[in-house]
């Protein structure tokens, strides 16, 4: 009985630990290099995409970064936005984020984005990992435009999503020209920037005319706002060498 009740209390010290090291490095993640995006405190280190600052609708509430829409607002949320990293990311990286989403919202991640005048939005220039509630979709033919999908670009392999409400973890890892996304631990795209099929899969897509078509993957990470609630936590990187 002792036992029992000593390797009770340890779990629930584990799982206590856990619940208190949302958005924080471990000494190892430190020693990697991985930086925090979000520091689970406040917005700075974000500002809204082509502009400054961060709309009021990006608020932290607990431990994650939420854009706050209490009633869906079409494609954007009064005083809401799409926001992107200070941090430019150029050359080989890794990052991580747990999302989940509100019924039947709508967002995305975005890498490789450009703020230049002639990209007016963000979704002109970046390419996007679709953050949903793939209810929006049911009962609709297949598309792009699913969780885990490339929008515009390329399907996930499989969909394994977490109920909404319920968090989802992605991890990106692009190093020499190979992109790989994990999802919730199953490994939904994987694709060669500089092969045929992945330029042929841009020409066919929104992003014909983005700087991604033409080779350019720099840029900065951006978190898009389509009018509806999501959160997001634990957003880090590892810049590769």
């Amino acid at each position: 009985m002792y036992k029992l009740v000593l390797s009770l209390a340890l779990l629930m010290g584990t799982w206590a630990a856990q619940a208190q090291t949302q958005n924080a490095l471990s000494s190892q993640e430190k020693k990697q290099g991985w930086e925090l995006l979000f520091n689970g405190k406040d917005v700075s280190g974000w500002h809204t995409y082509g502009s400054k600052g961060v709309g009021t609708a990006w608020k932290v509430e607990g431990d994650a970064l939420k854009l706050d829409v209490p009633t869906r607002a079409g494609n954007k949320a009064p005083n809401g936005g799409d926001i992107v990293s200070n941090v430019l990311v150029s050359g080989d990286f890794e990052f991580k984020a747990d999302w989940k989403v509100s019924p039947l919202a709508n967002s995305g991640i975005f890498f490789f984005v450009k703020e230049a005048e002639q990209y007016k939005n963000m979704h002109n220039t970046g390419l996007e990992l679709q953050v949903l509630d793939d209810k929006i979709y049911e009962g609709a033919a297949e598309n792009k435009h699913r969780a885990g999908d490339f929008f515009g670009v390329a399907n996930a392999r499989l969909r394994e999503i977490n109920p909404v409400g319920e968090w989802n973890q992605v991890h990106v890892v692009f190093r020499k020209n190979k992109l790989t996304i994990t999802l919730n631990g199953f490994v939904v795209q994987e694709h060669d920037l500089s092969s045929a099929d992945w330029k042929q899969r841009i020409t066919n897509s929104p992003l014909k005319n983005a700087p991604i078509a033409q080779n350019q993957l720099t840029g900065v990470i951006g978190l898009q706002d389509w009018g509806s609630t999501v959160w997001y936590r634990n957003v880090k990187l590892r810049k590769l060498k």
